[in-house]
């Protein structure tokens, strides 16, 4: 579908109104707690927003993937990314395993829930040792009776004390390198399976992050996703999808941001005229905004390819790292046109400089987007 259609419209509407209603007046609180309420997202469920590209069966919208930019973007606006990151891992990191690996038994057990906002999720690939290298993982399951037992530990795992349920990465055959990688679905709570120590981060506050520990965990059979060795080509594949999302997200907080300084900077004088008044100022912001549409235009063009079923990793690296850069440009930009009121606490344009230096780095860093556009020129 064409992002102008009246469903994408309507869409838009909807979330920009639960965003300015239910998460602007209440997210700070969020961030001083280090987690995002349940109740927001259960909402988020009956709204139908954490279902938007699942079938209809379980109460999804039966979308594509322009669906994924949209929602993502409409987040990022909020100004909080670590609201924004909670919701897109759930929706669109973490969950679509369930969906495109699953055999109808599982997704009939977990996906309700997950569309309602009941089951959160999150996603357990990075490794101290091992972030884009997806190959170099440690966690290793090995097959005991009718259950897999997997030990190693996971790092820098969003949504980590907040989820129910856990798509997890494990070398079932270590010398099969990366032939050798399966995902396993885990539950809270599962002998073995310990929520480690919350991470103190720069930004994304409101995002909680942690380290997990599986200790010989016990998982049963059933609950292997797919078949066993296909779990490192399932992750590639939904790299372009949390790609999406982090592109978006980046372009309506860069939009989000304009804004503010916008606001400001047409309202604070220096030396008897507005900062708006100083043709540098007013010409950078016009920069700046041009640059955001821009790279708006490119991630909805690598969500339209996507959506045609056409290879897009050329076009969604692309837009990471493209978007991934430019956010943190407006966001260096914007504070500096604050001046000092933009390096105090309080104040909306610090929080998002901070929190948008992770997006350079996270679900791909800048150099690796770079090195697949540049394996496909």
């Amino acid at each position: 579908m064409n992002a102008s259609d009246d469903t994408y419209r309507l869409l838009r509407e909807t979330l920009r109104r639960f965003v300015e209603n239910e998460v602007v007046p209440k997210a700070q609180a969020w961030e001083d707690q280090g987690h995002v309420p349940r109740d927001v997202l259960r909402k988020m469920g009956r709204l139908g927003f954490l279902g938007l590209r699942y079938p209809e069966k379980y109460g999804g919208g039966e979308l594509d993937a322009t669906a994924t930019a949209l929602l993502a973007e409409e987040l990022g606006r909020s100004s909080f990314g670590g609201f924004a990151i909670t919701v897109l891992v759930h929706t669109d990191m973490a969950s679509p395993h369930l969906m495109n690996a699953g055999n109808p038994e599982q997704i009939e057990r977990w996906m309700p829930g997950i569309v309602s906002g009941e089951t959160i999720t999150a996603v357990a690939v990075t490794e101290p040792d091992a972030g884009s290298d997806v190959k170099a993982i440690r966690t290793v399951a090995r097959r005991d009776g009718g259950d897999w037992l997997l030990s190693g530990t996971k790092m820098f795992i969003t949504n980590g004390a907040l989820a129910e349920l856990y798509f997890v990465a494990a070398k079932t055959d270590p010398a099969a390198g990366a032939k050798g990688i399966s995902i396993f679905a885990v539950e809270k709570g599962a002998k073995g399976f310990t929520v480690g120590r919350k991470l103190d981060k720069m930004g994304w506050r409101s995002s909680d992050t942690t380290e997990l520990v599986f200790d010989a965990c016990r998982v049963p059979a059933a609950n292997l996703l797919g078949e066993a060795g296909r779990g490192f080509y399932a992750i590639m594949k939904n790299f372009q999808n949390e790609r999406i999302a982090i592109a978006a997200m980046a372009m309506g907080e860069s939009a989000r941001a304009i804004e503010l300084t916008l606001e400001y900077v047409r309202t604070r004088k220096a030396s008897g005229a507005t900062l708006w008044d100083k043709q540098a100022i007013r010409q950078r912001l016009a920069m700046l905004a041009a640059k955001v549409e821009a790279g708006r235009q490119l991630v909805y063009h690598a969500a339209s390819i996507d959506a045609q079923g056409r290879d897009c990793v050329k076009e969604v690296s692309m837009a990471k790292a493209y978007c991934g850069e430019l956010v943190n440009e407006v966001m260096y930009d914007c504070l500096q046109f604050h001046g000092g009121v933009g390096y105090i606490r309080e104040s909306a344009i610090e929080r998002m400089y901070r929190d948008a230096r992770v997006q350079s780095i996270g679900g791909g860093a800048t150099e690796v987007m770079l090195e697949e556009v540049a394996k496909r020129l």
